[in-house]
């Protein structure tokens, strides 16, 4: 098996794990696009029930869901990655019926501590929100 293929692999049985226990990803209701090693993009439907009072995706669901990818991404190494950090600029605002993507990218992976950038984009690639978060790198394995 080719070896990016084998990461691949890996970090979509890593994702696979966490999400059978991770009801708030479910109930976003994430879709995976791309799963590998420090890498990821997910999807999911702006609902109803995600908005705020004035009639646009509530900013905690927004953080949610950029945090949900930063988790799937930081832990596809197979490390235990918790976040210790995480920060989000919001530049749009998502509607009922758009559909986001989130796509989350390795910055800076040491042996304990990782940077990712998550940017939340429509399906034209158009970024509504920037996310920054830092992970801490137990040493328990994700599958282990």
């Amino acid at each position: 098996m080719h070896k990016q293929t084998e990461k691949s692999t890996f970090a979509q049985a890593v994702y696979r794990k966490m999400m059978e226990k991770d009801y708030c990803s479910q109930w976003l209701q994430i879709e995976p696009l791309l799963l590998a090693e420090g890498h990821c993009r997910i999807k999911m439907k702006v609902r109803r029930e995600m908005l705020n009072g004035f009639g646009v995706l509530h900013g905690g669901i927004a953080f949610t869901f950029a945090d949900s990818a930063f988790a799937f991404a930081s832990n596809s190494y197979g490390r235990v990655a918790v976040s210790i950090n995480g920060s989000m600029s919001y530049a749009h605002a998502a509607k009922e019926g758009d559909l986001l993507i989130a796509e989350a990218k390795a910055l800076n992976v040491t042996h304990k501590t990782a940077d990712f950038d998550v940017n939340v984009m429509n399906e034209e690639g158009q970024i509504y929100y920037f996310f920054r978060g830092t992970v801490y790198r137990k040493s328990e394995e994700v599958l282990g």
